[in-house]
């Protein structure tokens, strides 16, 4: 129900405004407006959102023109007229189907002339008809109509309890809503006619035009009754659950205005206190996480701490930590994402442009590439990039984050020795921090950035943790959705990181952590993509760094050729690229000084600007005498040639290891020696120089710790030569590990050997048969002039490593005369190896 205020004549009114009522009619009066007489034809007044009912006095606005002229000639002649409603309120010129076919005859009781030239006019309903026909449409309609049938309130029970309940329902109505006085309910209870109740009733319903039409339209009055009777209880629900949506706001408005006292409160005394106000810090924090697309859980801890925060005083330690914690959660990048590059063409260019060779590292990073462009969601791998110093582990990560189109950050994992450097500290101590993982992320600005950890074989373990068992959950592509830090206790989720590792030495990978990890091996460079690296990236690095042109210094290829044969001894290019710049610097002080313009430097240049040339092919030297064997070894910075000495002097057939070689070393150069003596016959060695002979095995650089059983077959060549007194081959080197019973095992670190053979002037390279795998990975560009000779078995090692004619007579230089050979027998037994510390 909408309104049952007094109707004042005076008030303006539109088709849009609340139905009011005047004096009631009585009985009688009902009776005589349901039997008035209903002309054959009327005008017809049509209303756009209400429905006039029998005995309603009705206020209403005319604004249409066929309306104005209708209303101005009925009440002119004091004439009735049929009001009907729209069908739909929106038309403005309304047909004939668009009204409904049932009305209500009405009487103009007044006229008011509006300022600005509408008018309004007061109709009370009479009794209902139906339009049989439509017999004019302009200026305005009029139709032929049927008055309908009024029937008397039945007296019988149903009725009454009708009326009651229809009053009673009205009553609590008006008493709830908040716009209706409470005359209205007297009013209500003041209306004896049955009828007019309903239709009073009816009238001021809050529905929509249909329903009231449906009611005006029903035949016989108890319907009617039953159909406002609904309404009425449909109301009523509808004002009680809005009473109590009122009630409950008037709580939260109330615990609001309480929860605002009392901060103002706190406020006033902070400022007698003279503490600072911290409410626009904390409420800038609160923007600050409204503003953030945090997860759940870590929604929830912002929130929590935001409300320990506003309680704590700004003083007290407290404060600082808890506001401290805060800001590194909203710091974080939690859903915040770049958008990968998934062009494949674009990142092979990338990476060919930053990097010179390195095709299984390219290969795997556009297989990643593929995949995640075909399955557009999948865990990041965890690459490590093995290899000695100076090939471009480093470097390579940021390639990569350039061609996925990502953030990059690298963490330096050297000398790392403290757990809470991976997973931080907890926040009861003093100065915590989360860890390095956490931090590089904040700084990445991403949750999927290139993350480069480098050096990962120097983490170190103390007293503080072990951190290698720390990075065993970062690195675990299951687990790492969902990594704890000390300082956050919040799970984080990793998974779409690339962590990309770099190493030197493999074997000092933990083995937990090596096995979450997809190795990569990225071997040495030959001389001629030394060359061409030198040519495409460090030449023009070096000559923009120290402030020269390119038309100013030029080196030639025999100059960067013996740059890198005879000033650099390295896999990589480190020590190439700081060589070069040593030379473009010695070219900018003569163009800055005015000694020259521009300069090209040839090889025969580079001893005035570098000095005397460092490294030579020393091998013939070497391997002058009986006993010498170049062997090849693999180190963190590449390959390297070996030597192997070995001296026989007058003794009791002791054996002695020196050069700070290591257990296996040790072992592979006994197992050498038995082999000799096993097979000295077919060796041609005599017995005599096992019993009266002392030997002594030695490795030059005797400062270095060598170990592993890769110079067996070197070892074993140099006994067979000391012992046969034939030269081993200068142009020729050697790799594998040795049995007893004279098979030759495979190694590792083959292509560095195989480099560093070519480096050191090495025409012929003694294999491995089971390496001839690793050979087929080395372009043919950096074998050439390199001979590559496999063995299975030590036999015909022996025959290709050593001269066929020996320097001196075995028979002869073994020879003991008889005299002391008693002597020798009778001489203390000696320890079959003796090893002397360096």
């Amino acid at each position: 129900m909408t309104d049952f205020n007094a109707f004042d004549l005076d008030d303006p009114f539109d088709e849009t405004s609340s139905e009011q009522s005047i004096p009631l009619p009585t009985p009688d009066e009902e009776i005589e407006m349901g039997r008035a007489d209903v002309p054959d034809e009327l005008p017809i007044l049509t209303l756009r959102n209400t429905v006039l009912f029998p005995g309603v006095v009705l206020p209403i606005t005319v604004g249409r023109d066929a309306s104005l002229e209708l209303v101005k000639e009925a009440f002119e002649h004091d004439a009735l007229i049929g009001v009907v409603a729209q069908r739909t309120a929106e038309i403005e010129t309304p047909t004939s189907e668009d009204l409904y076919r049932t009305g209500t005859v009405a009487e103009i009781l007044k006229l008011i002339k509006m300022p600005d030239g509408s008018k309004s006019i007061v109709i009370q309903g009479k009794r209902r008809f139906q339009i049989e026909a439509f017999t004019q449409t302009e200026p305005y309609f009029r139709a032929q109509v049927a008055p309908m049938p009024e029937d008397p309130a039945p007296e019988h029970v149903e009725m009454q309890a009708l009326i009651r309940s229809i009053k009673e329902l009205a009553i609590q109505i008006v008493h709830k809503a908040p716009n209706l006085p409470s005359e209205a309910a007297e009013a209500i209870e003041n209306i004896e006619s049955p009828a007019f109740l309903i239709h009073f009733i009816a009238s001021n319903l809050q529905v929509d035009v249909e329903t009231k039409q449906d009611i005006l339209s029903t035949t016989g009055l108890v319907e009617r009754a039953r159909t406002v009777m609904d309404q009425l209880q449909e109301e009523l629900q509808v004002l009680e659950l809005s009473e109590e949506i009122r009630s409950r706001v008037k709580t939260d408005v109330d615990e609001q205005q309480r929860e605002y006292l009392l901060r103002q409160q706190m406020k006033a005394i902070q400022e007698e206190l003279g503490e600072a106000d911290d409410s626009a810090e904390i409420e800038e924090l609160r923007d600050r996480a409204r503003e953030k697309n945090l997860p759940e859980h870590a929604q929830e801890q912002v929130d929590k701490q935001l409300t320990r925060l506003a309680r704590t005083n700004p003083a007290a330690p407290d404060y600082a930590v808890t506001r401290n914690y805060i800001d590194w959660i909203l710091d974080l990048p939690w859903e915040e994402y770049s958008e990968d590059q998934l062009d494949i063409q674009r990142a092979e260019t990338i990476l060919d442009e930053d990097h010179y060779g390195l095709e299984d590292v390219k290969k795997r990073i556009l297989e990643y590439l593929a995949v995640l462009k075909l399955k557009n969601d999948m865990k990041a791998p965890i690459l490590c990039l093995h290899g000695p110093p100076g090939v471009g582990k480093t470097s390579l990560g940021k390639s990569i984050a350039r061609a996925l189109g990502r953030n990059f950050v690298r963490m330096s994992l050297g000398g790392v020795r403290d757990e809470a450097e991976i997973r931080g500290h907890r926040r009861t101590y003093v100065g915590a921090l989360p860890g390095r993982i956490i931090q590089g992320i904040k700084k990445a600005g991403t949750n999927n950035p290139v993350f480069m950890l480098d050096e990962v074989d120097k983490l170190d373990s103390g007293f503080q943790g072990d951190p290698s068992s720390a990075l065993l959950e970062v690195l675990d592509p299951e687990q790492n959705d969902n990594f704890n830090d000390h300082y956050l206790e919040l799970d984080y989720d990793l998974s779409k990181v690339l962590f990309v590792a770099t190493a030197n030495y493999v074997e000092r990978i933990p083995a937990p952590l090596r096995d979450r990890m997809e190795m990569i091996e990225i071997t040495g460079y030959t001389q001629n993509e030394k060359v061409q690296i030198a040519k495409q990236y460090l030449v023009p690095r070096q000559i923009e760094e120290n402030g020269l042109s390119d038309d100013q210094l030029t080196l030639a290829d025999d100059a960067l050729a013996l740059l890198i044969d005879g000033y650099t001894r390295e896999s990589g290019v480190r020590q190439l690229e700081r060589s070069i710049g040593a030379v473009a610097r010695s070219i900018a002080k003569r163009v800055a000084t005015g000694e020259t313009e521009a300069a090209t430097v040839e090889a025969s240049d580079l001893e005035e600007l570098l000095g005397a040339r460092k490294f030579f092919s020393d091998v013939a030297q070497r391997t002058e005498v009986p006993g010498v064997a170049t062997g090849l070894a693999w180190t963190p910075t590449g390959g390297d040639i070996l030597f192997i000495e070995a001296s026989l002097s007058r003794g009791t057939g002791r054996m002695t290891l020196t050069g700070q070689l290591g257990d296996v070393m040790k072992e592979s150069a006994q197992a050498a020696l038995s082999y000799v003596k096993a097979h000295a016959d077919d060796l041609g060695i005599p017995q005599d120089a096992f019993r009266y002979w002392d030997l002594h095995v030695h490795v030059p650089a005797g400062a270095i710790p060598k170990d592993g059983p890769s110079a067996g077959t070197a070892i074993l060549s140099a006994l067979v030569s000391a012992f046969t007194q034939r030269r081993v081959k200068h142009t020729i080197a050697m790799t594998g590990e040795i049995t007893l019973r004279g098979l030759v095992l495979p190694v590792g670190g083959i292509k560095e050997k195989v480099l560093a053979a070519k480096r050191a002037g090495i025409e012929q390279v003694l294999l491995p048969k089971k390496n001839e795998k690793d050979v087929k990975e080395i372009k043919d560009e950096a074998l050439e002039g390199l001979t590559i000779t496999y063995a299975e078995r030590m036999d015909p090692v022996i025959d290709t490593v050593l001269e066929p004619e020996p320097m001196t007579d075995p028979e002869a230089f073994f020879a003991v005369p008889d005299h002391e050979k008693g002597s020798y027998r009778n001489a203390k037994p000696a320890e079959a190896v003796t090893v002397e510390a360096s």
